[in-house]
């Protein structure tokens, strides 16, 4: 237990307890049960992390990212052409490209997941947010690493509440209103600047802008589209391509599932396998968001700054183990959860989820 380093004790003690649980343990020397088997599957987790190759650990991830920044000039010259299919063929790939760049790329950099060095994680997480996501990175990271990591289906802290539009019918919220994330997402950006140093969002609002105007300005020169109509249609269109099964999958793998107190809120261990689930794998989401997004989500969740790779790596190890302790391992399919949405709308939605005691467990 001595040999963990600190960066996994972070991911292995309850946010209000620290690591000094696991140093201070109990009377007989030993951690806490309740912290013992997060240690314990934190230690097979490391072994494994250790024994990798840097291939296995950032490079089949990166190699991705820079495949699909390759296929661009592509997607750019095919979009001149004026047949049908070639032009189709331009924006699928575009499309595709898009999402593993803004999803897949922008995830692995909020949490540090490109690059061993600080200095080159912030340069990934300002460079894939901000000039790829239309995003202010820092509000990004806090968002999503700083509250929906640390408190992961805690009510009114990290619950997904943000993908929540109450007012909308459950077809509209389902099938349509994903398709205006791309125009949403740098008015957010906008309306937070309003909480940044002079800096930051200065240096955010630069950033978003030579991101749309670059693809903006290869479209009207490279790709020789006519009208600014036109072109900032075709942004859309590519933008969009993958936003239904981006805002399905951030709902579909946590609401619905056990949520908690602050107040009362489990240990790590339990909060994660309680309150996260996997989808099963599949070939094109695999690719565009990512195996720590699709068929890893537990895994990520109790060890983020993985990457994908090693995510998938890891998890026959984290299975075998959760399911040896006797702990949930949820997984379900995405038709499954579509239609559990479809039908319980209201419920999972519109009312405020009931909170669950894990009663007896801990």
């Amino acid at each position: 237990m001595q040999d963990i380093p600190e960066e996994w004790r972070e991911v292995c003690t309850d946010s209000c307890q620290g690591v000094a649980l696991f140093q201070r343990g109990d009377k007989a020397g030993k951690p806490s049960d309740r912290e013992s088997l997060m240690m314990e599957l934190a230690q097979l987790v490391q072994k494994t992390v250790q024994e990798s190759s840097w291939w296995e650990r950032r490079g089949v991830d990166c190699t991705i990212l820079g495949a699909a920044f390759a296929c661009l000039p592509a997607a750019f010259l095919l979009l001149r052409s004026s047949q049908v299919l070639w032009f189709t063929l331009g924006l699928l790939l575009m499309g595709t490209a898009h999402a593993i760049i803004t999803i897949k790329g922008t995830h692995l950099a909020s949490h540090g997941a490109l690059s061993e060095s600080r200095a080159w994680g912030d340069f990934w997480a300002i460079f894939f947010i901000e000039v790829c996501g239309s995003f202010t990175a820092r509000v990004g990271v806090h968002a999503h690493v700083k509250m929906h990591h640390a408190h992961t289906n805690i009510i009114g802290l990290g619950d997904s509440s943000t993908w929540r539009i109450p007012f909308l019918p459950r077809s509209v919220y389902l099938f349509l209103a994903p398709l205006a994330v791309p125009v949403i997402t740098p008015l957010v950006a906008l309306a937070q600047l309003r909480s940044l140093p002079p800096r930051p969002a200065l240096r955010t609002v630069l950033m978003v802008t030579v991101g749309l105007y670059s693809q903006y300005w290869l479209l009207l020169h490279v790709s020789g589209f006519q009208s600014v109509a036109s072109t900032l249609l075709c942004m859309l269109v590519c933008r969009a391509m993958f936003s239904l099964p981006y805002i399905h999958v951030n709902i579909f793998q946590h609401i619905g599932l056990p949520m908690f107190s602050p107040n009362r809120r489990p240990k790590r261990i339990y909060q994660m396998t309680h309150g996260v689930l996997n989808l099963p794998r599949n070939p094109l989401l695999d690719w565009t968001f990512g195996h720590s997004l699709i068929s890893c989500h537990v895994e990520h969740h109790l060890f983020p700054s993985l990457s994908d790779n090693m995510c998938l790596k890891v998890k026959p190890i984290v299975s075998k183990y959760l399911k040896e302790k006797e702990l949930p391992y949820q997984e379900d399919s995405y038709l499954s959860r579509l239609c559990l949405f479809f039908r319980k709308y209201k419920e999972l939605m519109v009312f405020a989820p009931p909170i669950t005691e894990l009663v007896g467990v801990q």
